[in-house]
């Protein structure tokens, strides 16, 4: 199984490569420098494992949610190597990459409340699992909200991703008690993207490229603030 990975919806830049259940990542926090480094990351991993892009089975891509531009960013390189390269598309969200970088390095940790600062006093959200194969596993819906209206489940677990660490005020009054503990400096990252697309190909969850459609939780993403 060898899969390609991309990932660009935050203030980081990544890249991956899983190739047999290893997973080999190019990272950086480059606000504003996506364009200049994701194909140069691209390029160095598959030089690295000396691939070409026709001897991949899928690319993973992270499709959203995040900053507009991002996402248009990562969901353009990978259309333009899957249709080079007659390649499937594992599209896999943004929040349950950030959910599992956290369940990677979390040992013991089962359940994310995962939130991403959406701007504009809103929040992307969405609370993970870890299930029985260590992977992040959606309860409920993703949305985009008010910090103060988000929705849960009564079940413990940590506060993670960005969101947290703009308005932790208002997330520690909603959630109260259920949550155990915060780490707001976790970034999606290519080789979470990676593994979580492995596994969706794996289950039959690869889509033709042009079926691989960002998802921005807000429907006029596009119109300034004023017309919302």
């Amino acid at each position: 199984m060898k899969l390609l990975a991309v990932e660009t919806s935050t203030d980081a830049c990544s890249a991956a490569l899983f190739i047999d259940g290893e997973i080999r990542e190019k990272f950086a926090i480059a606000p504003r420098e996506h364009t200049k480094l994701i194909l140069p990351m691209i390029d160095e991993l598959m030089a690295e494992a000396q691939l070409s892009p026709q001897q991949l089975d899928a690319i993973g891509l992270s499709r959203g949610p995040g900053s507009f531009t991002g996402v248009r960013i990562a969901g353009g390189v990978v259309q333009g190597i899957a249709y080079g390269a007659d390649l499937p598309v594992v599209p896999v969200s943004t929040l349950a990459a950030i959910a599992q970088d956290f369940f990677n390095h979390r040992a013991g940790a089962e359940l994310s409340f995962t939130a991403m600062d959406a701007r504009m006093d809103e929040i992307f959200w969405g609370v993970y699992r870890r299930n029985a194969l260590g992977l992040a596993e959606l309860l409920g819906e993703e949305a985009v909200t008010p910090a103060s209206e988000v929705i849960f489940p009564d079940l413990a677990g940590f506060g993670v991703g960005s969101g947290w660490g703009v308005y932790a005020e208002q997330l520690g009054q909603r959630l109260g008690g259920w949550v155990g503990g915060v780490e707001d400096d976790v970034w999606p990252r290519a080789g979470c993207v990676a593994q979580l697309g492995a596994y969706g190909f794996a289950s039959g969850l690869a889509v033709p490229v042009e079926q691989a459609m960002p998802v921005y939780l807000r429907d006029k993403v596009a119109k300034k603030q004023s017309e919302r």
